[in-house]
């Protein structure tokens, strides 16, 4: 009887029941309280709660009375509740307030008088669009400042000037047309100012943000990287904007750089880039690249060079790439691959060439390749020579090439080969051809086929499923059958920890 009790009391509590808990709420041991579709901020709620978290109500305006009685309160949250105004003082006598967060309501302006301790302050999804100096007064503890998807036109640093312990900025979605400098900023690690309206940077808004390490300004109007930036620099978001030109001889004192984001511009050629001796992650897709950049980055580990227009891929394009691991060159229109181009990728895990012209599989590619990835390109055949030395290999996509055979002694050069996409291709459906599927899929291959287009009375028919090719094949199948055999009296193969994501047009990765 105790026994029960006890679990109904419990049980109480983990619904919202608990009589000291308001209603269309949840109360928890630790202090905390969850709300849910109120049209005011709950009285009477425990005055030890830490944390208070309302969400999806309908509470136009919050008060100083509705916080008299939350001595205790660390953490405000309040989601998507149609909130319009706040009255002034509202959180000033909160003194144990560290976090605020006001998200995706209708605020016109920050909250004015905000307590001395708050360190976190996320006003994101509103309509506020004008910063005040005297909206931070005081706030010399606020760490995280959040104003993403406002209304807000300028920047300037007498907005910020009391936070001088401000470690991240986050300004994305706003329609900022102008930041002054310089930013008396001193602590700012993180700083984001993505989907603006900026044209141009001022030359001395970094001058007092010595320890910035994240920088975003993608999604805006730039023609040109500032010269000015601090050398502290770990990542550089400029994507989706108007380069023309980078000029990495006025990039070189950064030498901590190591990610770097230039996808979406108008470049047409990239020089230089080795001076970024530290630099490990490159992207360029979509821009308007007709040649692979020279002398890149020793330590590079990844480059994306997607969707561009290179024709050639030679070996003098990577000779100094022993670090890399992961290279996308799909979507060009590369139609020559020079045999070994990338025989000094010592690491290259990861090769992405979908999309192009080529009319073959590259030759002496690095054994050291886990996904290779060949779709939509104008391959004819799979020959051996070209994947002998993929010992590794455990994805192999050649889907929309005009493939119509499979050379068995090809495929069974690959000992890892986990899945293998066949489909879109022109098959002549003989029994040779089912006799290769199904030794693969006896080994433990995930063999993703296609319609037949030969001979003219299999066409249309799926060589992967059709029950009327297996009969006519039977005889010759049988011979799988022992290979079914010995592969479940051989001992598992060990594999190495590649996950793989069976999407294949998915290019992300996760290499352990």
């Amino acid at each position: 009887m105790h026994l029960l009790y006890a679990f109904l009391v419990l049980l109480s509590l983990s619904d919202g029941s608990d009589p000291h808990c308001p209603g269309r709420c949840s109360c928890d041991s630790v202090q905390s309280v969850q709300c849910y579709r109120l049209t005011e901020v709950p009285s009477g709620l425990p005055s030890t709660t830490k944390k208070l978290y309302i969400s999806h109500s309908k509470i136009q305006h919050l008060q100083l009375s509705n916080f008299t009685r939350m001595l205790a309160l660390e953490d405000f949250i309040l989601l998507a509740s149609g909130t319009e105004s706040v009255e002034n003082d509202t959180f000033k006598t909160l003194s144990t307030l560290k976090t605020l967060e006001l998200w995706k309501n209708k605020l016109r302006r920050v909250p004015r008088a905000l307590p001395a301790n708050l360190e976190v302050l996320k006003l994101n999804d509103n309509s506020i669009y004008v910063l005040h100096g005297s909206d931070f007064e005081g706030l010399t503890k606020l760490k995280t400042l959040e104003l993403k998807n406002n209304l807000i036109s300028a920047v300037s640093p007498s907005m910020l000037s009391s936070l001088a312990s401000l470690q991240s900025l986050m300004l994305d979605g706003n329609t900022i047309e102008s930041v002054a400098g310089p930013l008396a900023l001193p602590h700012l690690k993180h700083m984001s100012m993505e989907n603006n309206k900026l044209r141009i940077i001022p030359a001395n808004l970094f001058t007092s943000l010595q320890s910035l390490q994240f920088l975003s300004f993608s999604g805006n109007f730039l023609t040109k990287i500032p010269v000015t930036l601090p050398k502290s620099l770990l990542s550089l978001k400029i994507e989706r904007n108007q380069l023309k030109v980078v000029r990495f001889r006025d990039m070189k004192h950064l030498e901590n750089l190591s990610h770097l984001y230039l996808s979406e511009n108008s470049l047409s050629s990239i020089e230089g880039a080795q001076l970024l001796a530290n630099l490990t992650t490159l992207e360029l897709s979509q821009n308007q690249l007709q040649a692979l950049p020279l002398r890149l980055p020793a330590r590079l580990q990844k480059l994306d060079i997607s969707n561009n227009l290179i024709q050639r891929v030679t070996a003098q394009d990577f000779q100094d790439l022993r670090d890399l691991k992961h290279l996308f060159l799909d979507n060009n229109i590369v139609s020559l691959f020079e045999a070994g181009a990338l025989q000094r990728c010592s690491q290259l895990s990861n090769l992405a060439l979908e999309q192009n012209l080529l009319l073959s599989i590259p030759l002496r590619l690095p054994g050291t390749l886990a996904r290779l990835d060949l779709k939509g390109n104008a391959i004819q055949d799979i020959a051996e020579r070209e994947l002998k030395d993929l010992k590794q290999l455990q994805v192999l996509n050649l889907r929309n090439n005009k493939i119509s055979a499979l050379d068995l002694k090809a495929l069974e050069g690959l000992p890892r080969l986990r899945h293998l996409y066949l489909d879109g291709n022109p098959w002549n459906c003989t029994c040779s051809l089912l006799r290769a599927r199904e030794v693969l899929k006896a080994k433990g291959t995930d063999v993703r086929g296609g319609q037949c287009a030969a001979p003219a009375e299999r066409q249309g028919e799926s060589w992967m499923s059709s029950k009327k090719i297996m009969r006519q094949c039977e005889p010759h199948l049988r011979l799988t059958e022992k290979s079914k055999e010995t592969k479940k009296k051989s001992k598992p193969e060990e594999h190495p920890s590649f996950r793989i994501n069976m999407d294949d047009d998915y290019y992300d990765y996760e290499i352990d």
